[in-house]
């Protein structure tokens, strides 16, 4: 997850030589594009700059090793059956996992018994070339997702999305998609950024007998109805997108806010709050938190600081590895942990905290995650070590990525320092990124920290993906009866009031068993100049373009 600290404040205002060239090169893209006197004032208004650490690096969104911020450039280039409406969470909008509406669809309906999915295509659906988007598009689509090497599959199949003979074509602008079960989670899997509908046409002109489904031509051409299309791709340096003037998503059916989006890769955090303080860029969302903390002190930008709530930063246990086999173990950790010191080091406080609550009538809510009612209480955490036999405390180590080390660093030290005090000696190990995934997977990690994200953030989908099974995403190891028979229920489960008592039942099993212990969930930052509106916190983590306007006042 993006979460890192670590740049002074006085990095972000002595912008240095990284920070000059990065806003030539930024000027130098605009450049490219406008003219001058009042036509270049207004195509600067008309343009979006966006800086992110990290790079786009295909434009296929289903290709292994495809990083988020290629997700955010798909979003705009292809279009979905379906997306995912809106909600406030406090003063910010987020997407609504509970809220889909039509994309490419006009509208759909679901059959009594939740077993089939009925589509309607808009009759005006076009793709960039003019040509229109059909039943057949979809299907092809589709079938690609499920059956090509990709990771479109292992996601679809957490809505028992996994076979072609799902999809049936009814007519050229209505599409069918049947169910083995009733799946909460197949309209949702339908919004996602794997369900892209492609131009058929075109791809299979390009496909091959060794490449049927034009992996190798889709990676480096967009072929959808989107938002946006592509004018520029430099693989891991930079993509321009320009404004599809067909496509009429944007509330009410009008084009995208800005005719031009241009995202630069500037790899230095300072350099790209730089940039957006100065105003050569219009928006980040992964600074440093100290720096996000400065830049909303100085007041010049907005900032739009949102609880990343579908993700979350979490300490765990290797279950099956002695001495953290025994409950009271991990119970006892949980207690001696420095919460408050911990959130204050590592995130300056940005985030929500998932510890310090306290459960009453009706608690664990339905939800996931949700805070726990641990605190510090080095004497709750004595009883317990002692309780498992260990009363003179144990040696362990406590690891994280070094991707991680902004954070992880301040919090393994604290951790470090408080465990000493009920006689547990920890040493601290920071591993190389591809280490730590290794250690990871092979399960040999007795006690570390990581992060997760669900993209549809429903109890049964973090417990199913985190929590059941022998698989790299069960961090744990844990494998417990009742929470694989309450996860596999809850999945199917089409009575809300049934829905949440089996959630507040995992929730209930998990802190018992204390697998795990959620500590926080990040802000995610947004940074961005006064005129950008519209920014709404997706599933992806990640800007979505078409929700971005600029004030009329300032085009």
């Amino acid at each position: 997850m993006q979460e890192g600290i670590g740049v002074t404040k006085t990095s972000i205002r002595t912008g240095g030589r990284a920070a000059a060239l990065a806003s030539a090169f930024l000027a130098a893209s605009l450049a490219a594009f406008v003219v001058t006197g009042p036509a270049r004032a207004q195509s600067r208004a008309e343009t979006l700059r966006y800086v992110t650490g990290a790079a786009v690096n295909t434009l296929d969104p289903t290709m292994p090793g495809t990083t988020r911020e290629a997700f955010a450039i798909s979003l705009s280039t292809y279009d979905r059956l379906v997306s995912f409406g809106r909600k406030k969470l406090g003063d910010n909008w987020v997407f609504d996992l509970d809220s889909i509406r039509g994309e490419l669809a006009e509208r759909y309906e679901v059959s009594p018994d939740g077993l089939t999915l009925t589509f309607f295509l808009r009759k005006d659906a076009k793709f960039q070339d003019g040509t229109p988007v059909t039943a057949d598009d979809v299907k092809w689509s589709l079938d690609r997702a499920v059956s090509a090497k990709s990771l479109a599959g292992p996601q679809l199949l957490t809505g028992s999305l996994t076979s072609p003979d799902q999809f049936t074509v009814v007519d050229p602008h209505t599409f069918k998609v049947t169910l083995p079960k009733p799946d909460r989670l197949a309209l949702p899997n339908l919004a996602t950024v794997y369900a892209i509908v492609i131009n058929s046409k075109v791809a299979k002109s390009h496909a091959t007998p060794e490449d049927p489904w034009a992996q190798t031509w889709l990676k480096d051409h967009a072929v959808g109805s989107g938002a946006y299309s592509v004018d520029v791709f430099k693989p891991g340096e930079q993509v321009v997108l320009k404004r599809n003037p067909d496509w009429i998503g944007a509330a009410p059916d009008k084009p995208a806010g800005f005719k031009r989006i241009i995202a630069q890769t500037i790899p230095d955090p300072a350099t790209r709050a730089n940039l957006v303080e100065k105003g050569d860029a219009d928006i980040v969302i992964d600074l440093q938190a100290n720096d996000a903390l400065a830049l909303k002190e100085r007041a010049k930008l907005k900032v739009i600081a949102t609880p990343q709530f579908n993700a979350l930063t979490l300490i765990s246990f290797n279950t099956r590895m002695p001495p953290f086999d025994k409950v009271e173990v991990r119970q006892a950790l949980a207690y001696a942990l420095p919460y408050d010191a911990m959130f204050k080091a590592a995130l300056f406080g940005r985030g929500k905290p998932l510890f310090g609550a306290t459960w009453g009538e009706g608690d664990p809510q339905p939800a996931f995650p949700v805070a726990q009612p641990v605190t510090l209480d080095l004497a709750k955490a004595k009883a317990l070590l002692a309780k498992a036999g260990l009363p003179d405390g144990f040696s362990t180590t406590f690891s994280f990525n070094v991707g991680q080390a902004a954070t992880a660093e301040p919090m393994a030290a604290l951790i470090r320092e408080s465990l000493e005090k009920i006689g547990v000696k920890v040493e601290i190990q920071k591993l190389p990124d591809a280490q730590m995934s290794t250690q990871v997977s092979e399960k040999k990690l007795p006690f570390f920290t990581e992060g997760i994200v669900a993209w549809l953030p429903s109890p049964d989908y973090f417990y199913r993906n985190f929590y059941t099974g022998n698989q790299r995403w069960n961090y744990s190891s844990i494998d417990d009866p009742e929470i694989n028979e309450l996860a596999a229920k809850a999945r199917f489960e089409r009575d809300p009031a049934k829905y949440d008592d089996e959630a507040r039942a995992l929730n209930k099993r998990h802190f018992a068993l204390m697998p795990q212990i959620p500590i926080w969930q990040p802000n995610q930052d947004a940074v961005m100049a006064q005129s950008v509106e519209g920014y709404t916190y997706q599933f992806h983590r990640q800007v979505d373009y078409r929700d971005l306007s600029r004030k009329a006042a300032e085009k």
